[in-house]
């Protein structure tokens, strides 16, 4: 069979498979083995090796440590301890909950680096005192939603360390390259917030905080504020790997949770163990089959197919980068952020490359787009999650989010059109 043809059977089958609600793991297992079978390009053994060579990674062992720190942060203490800081520094303002949900959701993100263990930690603590003052529970849900997109954004960040394995870019610099456009998606949220505060004509809130008041809250929460402060500080000073502060991050809150905020009792960290394992292993799964997928792709020349059409196209390696924003915000909306960003990487980058385009910044790029796709109609993942939250359907959402998406696409577009905001600080930083 012709290798084009094959390829065209290989997507139709996998998203088929997709439709019918096969596993992400098993459908692209299943479309790569259709794939090996009609094209004899590979043989069938192929598959079990990439799946054990991608599994074989030092890296992704940082995949399962960042999700399991973020569900100790959730139990120890940590993520109350922040809002509690954060409603000191916010004090009375319109939109005030809103702001404090938010820049919790900031913080948290720069330990755990995951949206949905954001959403879920920051969201079972702002959801339901957002709906008790007043808030309506989409807006309430949507805020949450749309903050903790800046887990895979803000470093660490695990869509970084699975684009960085991929594509063979060091995950070091890609996560100082998220600082900047993290920075600005959480301002364009809080502005976002603000004006849906203001047309759903919200009263000032929150209490007057004394400069005494701030102090304590800072004190409460020190420990919780120091965390990036030592994962971060630890990577960037050479002290550890980006994959060691995985580790670091755990033993740092499993330690604050169980003898300092002493809110973490031993017989439930059996329980927390698991419930990141399970998370961890629906994750990794993906990754071998997905290896295996891009793998048949490079052996029918997709990627070179799609370079010379596109290059049809045009020459310009802007025109290229809008052309890929317009496919991951569409994948991004059907797609779980996990499976889309190994699936398109392998495809993406060969073509990047053709372009000129700096890979660091394409991860950027890519990462930004996916994240987006958390809190994007119809299957956004953090959506869910919040929607289960506050307790009402997802589409009770759909009304309080454009002001929000516009404002995260707004990043997008200037994070495309000047690479500097990527590629900056890390040229700064690790000369």
């Amino acid at each position: 069979m012709d290798a084009s043809i094959a390829i065209f059977i290989m997507f139709g089958l996998f998203i088929f498979c997709l439709v019918i609600k096969v596993p992400v793991a098993i459908a692209l297992c299943i479309a790569g083995i259709i794939f090996t079978w009609e094209t004899k390009l590979t043989n069938i053994d192929t598959l079990t090796q990439t799946i054990f060579a991608t599994a074989d990674n030092f890296p992704l062992l940082a995949v399962p440590f960042y999700i399991l720190a973020g569900e100790l942060m959730g139990s120890g203490g940590i993520a109350k301890r922040l809002v509690v800081f954060a409603q000191a520094i916010v004090r009375r303002r319109i939109g005030g909950l809103g702001m404090i949900a938010i820049l919790c959701c900031m913080v948290f993100a720069a330990i755990c680096g995951s949206g949905t263990a954001t959403v879920a930690a920051i969201g079972g603590i702002m959801i339901p005192i957002m709906i008790a003052k007043g808030y309506k529970p989409g807006h309430a849900a949507s805020i949450v939603a749309c903050g903790g997109a800046l887990g895979p954004i803000i470093p660490p960040s695990i869509f970084f360390i699975l684009y960085g394995v991929i594509a063979n870019v060091s995950i070091s610099k890609l996560f100082l390259g998220g600082v900047l456009p993290g920075l600005l998606v959480t301002f364009t949220l809080l502005v976002a917030n603000r004006i849906l505060c203001r047309m759903e004509n919200y009263p000032v809130e929150g209490e007057r905080s004394s400069f005494k008041d701030m102090l304590a809250a800072l004190n409460q929460a020190k420990f919780a504020l120091l965390a990036p402060v030592v994962v971060l500080g630890g990577i960037y000073g050479g002290v550890f790997t980006p994959t060691e502060a995985g580790v670091v991050s755990v033993v740092y809150c499993l330690l604050v949770g169980v003898f300092v905020h002493k809110e973490l009792a031993f017989r439930d960290i059996p329980e927390i163990f698991m419930h990141s394992a399970m998370v961890s292993a629906s994750i990794l799964i993906i990754m071998g089959p997905a290896s295996y997928f891009g793998k048949c792709m490079a052996l029918a020349s997709f990627p070179q197919l799609m370079a010379e059409y596109l290059r049809m196209l045009s020459s310009s390696p802007l025109t290229f980068l809008f052309i890929v924003n317009v496919l991951l915000i569409v994948v991004g909306m059907f797609v779980e952020g996990v499976a889309a960003i190994t699936i398109l990487t392998p495809l993406l980058v060969p073509i990047a490359l053709s372009y000129g385009i700096d890979l660091l910044h394409f991860g950027i790029v890519i990462t930004v787009n996916i994240a987006a796709g958390l809190f994007t109609p119809p299957f956004g993942m953090n959506l869910f999650v919040a929607s289960r939250i506050a307790n009402i359907p997802f589409t009770k959402t759909f009304p309080f989010l454009w002001p929000l998406v516009i404002g995260v696409l707004a990043v997008l577009m200037m994070v495309v059109v000047f690479p500097f905001l990527t590629t900056w600080l890390p040229g700064v930083v690790m000369r």
